[in-house]
């Protein structure tokens, strides 16, 4: 199992750290004794992270994930490196495939002795469907384990947390209108918490032995459709909506269209679904149990609430 104080001042750089996850990934670290580097086109977004760290303890590094040179200086020195990069624009061949393998090639050049890359389900290819991010996903994985064979491979599921940008998009819409379209609302997820994963990926960052050259799963405890979350979400705002299902045709139709929230990726994942396939380990490899997303749902949605956190007060 995980070593303790095995991180305590070695240098492991975040990869697209100043991200949702990364901010999760660095403060389980920091916690830890690491050194972290901040390694992102915009590094600065992660300055409010300087509290937590001691003296010298938190690097910033502006890096171009596209660009080879780049990622190799940001990976200078290090002792482990996290990629944590994912994008649906862009050259996502270049950002998702060939620049995971630039950065397993630069720490196995530097002595790293672990690397761990956040990949996702989807990293598995639906055969009937060409979806280029899920494409994107499974080579970066073995440009990875190609150049760095002791690698550990995260494949989250939909993660959540406070500031997420997926529970709080659902939450910002249904706080406003009262009836809402809900694309592929039969589509099945497993909502995994970000805290969760973070802690894994510092887990196998402690322990390579154990989990180096390994792919997991890491999934929520619940499976539950689109429609379901929207109608746990406004349940927890104490809101009564009316949520209308949308039919494929028309929901493909709007993802294709520019300025929408959803791209043609992000659709065709979606309605795919996204849960485990059931052929990896899963957290109990990490003695982790999960949290759901109902364990917090009802206190982050006060501000989305009438009256906010008075409501409770003001219906009484």
């Amino acid at each position: 199992m995980a070593k303790s104080g095995a991180l305590n001042g070695r240098l492991v750089v975040l990869m697209g750290g100043s991200g949702f996850i990364g901010n999760y990934v660095a403060q389980a670290l920091l916690a830890r004794g690491a050194r972290v580097r901040i390694a992102s086109r915009h590094p600065d977004h992660a300055f409010k992270l300087k509290p937590l760290a001691n003296l010298g303890q938190m690097q910033f590094a502006r890096c171009d994930a596209a660009d080879r040179r780049s990622v190799e200086r940001c990976i200078a020195g290090a002792d482990a490196v996290v990629n944590l990069v994912g994008t649906f624009s862009g050259n996502l061949h270049r950002i998702m495939g060939e620049a995971p393998g630039w950065m397993a090639e630069a720490a196995a050049r530097e002595g790293a002795g672990a690397f761990v890359h956040v990949s996702a389900i989807a990293a598995e290819p639906d055969e009937d469907t060409e979806i280029e991010y899920a494409a994107a996903k499974k080579f970066g994985e073995e440009r990875v384990l190609a150049a760095f064979p002791s690698a550990t491979i995260l494949r989250p599921g939909i993660l959540f947390g406070k500031d997420d940008t997926f529970i709080n998009m659902f939450a910002g819409l249904i706080s406003t209108l009262p009836l809402l379209p809900v694309f592929a609302p039969e589509a099945k997820l497993q909502p995994v918490y970000v805290d969760d994963v973070a802690e894994a990926a510092v887990l196998a960052l402690e322990d390579p032995g154990s989990f180096g050259g390994k792919t997991f799963e890491l999934t929520g405890p619940e499976t539950l459709t689109m429609m379901e979350i929207n109608e746990a979400i406004a349940a927890a705002q104490h809101r009564h909506r009316s949520f209308l299902p949308m039919p494929d045709a028309l929901s493909a139709l709007f993802a294709a269209l520019p300025g929408t929230p959803m791209n043609g990726d992000q659709w065709q994942l979606l309605k795919q679904g996204n849960v485990a396939s059931g052929e990896f380990p899963g957290f109990d490899k990490f003695g982790i149990t999960p949290k759901p997303l109902d364990l917090f749902l009802e206190r982050w949605m006060v501000r989305y609430r009438k009256h906010g956190r008075f409501a409770d007060r003001l219906s009484a």
